[in-house]
């Protein structure tokens, strides 16, 4: 061995964890991922450099978080500065708020989909109809629903908001209990939820203003009984002299 060879060999040093994953996302080739705390349970979540790609609850995966993500995964310690603070944010308020997220390996309707879904306040709920109406498509309902069941960044972009067209709380990908329970932590009542839908109510008007909401819109929570009305469908409730609600917009 040449005294080069030997002065190379010395310089030879362990890369640092983290330049793997970075070269993996720089070249679009795979992402990092870790486990963070989350509102019913620890979560994976992955990341690539232009945000948020998958949020998995912990529980639902069986085996190596690796053979269940649809691209290469290394894990990490955690999620670099950039990200760390706007997860935090978003994992604590219930808000997407400025925490990146890359939707780019999904198709246009569904990207919209989830960036409307996004936008439903933590302790609110809308059905899928809302959402169809909301993108201009108001008999799209089954299209949202299809695409929120394939929602890759659950409980972050908040699917667990969106209940069936009558008003039950419906299906979600992790199991029903986790939806109520994901609903009852931001101050939602599934039970109460599902007793209006059974009494087929859609909307709750108030008799001053004249408008009409969403039962959990933030306007309907403060109403008391004095001035609470129920209606059972948007034509009922614009043939009473009702106009909808400009924060929850209720769709027909």
């Amino acid at each position: 061995m040449t005294d080069i060879e030997r002065r190379l060999r010395a310089l030879r040093a362990r890369a640092p964890r983290r330049l793997l994953p970075s070269i993996l996302a720089a070249l679009a080739l795979g992402d990092a991922y870790t486990v963070v705390d989350g509102p019913v349970g620890p979560l994976y979540v992955a990341w690539n450099d232009r945000g948020v790609t998958a949020c998995v609850p912990v529980a639902a995966v069986d085996g190596p978080f690796e053979d269940a993500h649809p691209r290469h995964a290394i894990r990490v310690d955690e999620p670099p500065p950039w990200l760390r603070g706007p997860l935090d944010r978003a994992l604590a308020t219930g808000r997407l708020g400025d925490l990146p997220v890359d939707l780019s390996a999904l198709g246009e309707f569904q990207r919209l989909v989830l960036r409307k879904c996004a936008e439903i306040p933590p302790g609110q709920i809308r059905p899928y109809g809302w959402i169809a109406a909301e993108l201009g498509r108001p008999g799209a309902a089954r299209a949202v629903g299809t695409a929120l069941a394939r929602n890759p960044i659950p409980i972050l972009i908040p699917c667990h908001r969106v209940v069936r067209t009558d008003g039950r709380i419906g299906r979600y990908a992790y199991g029903t209990e986790m939806k109520r329970e994901l609903l009852r932590r931001e101050g939602v009542d599934p039970d109460a939820v599902e007793a209006l839908a059974r009494r087929r109510i859609r909307y709750v008007g108030s008799d001053t203003p004249k408008t009409y909401c969403y039962p959990t819109c933030h306007h309907a929570a403060r109403l008391s009984a004095d001035h609470r009305v129920a209606f059972r469908s948007h034509a009922e409730a614009e043939a009473a002299g009702y106009r909808p609600c400009r924060a929850c917009r209720p769709a027909a």
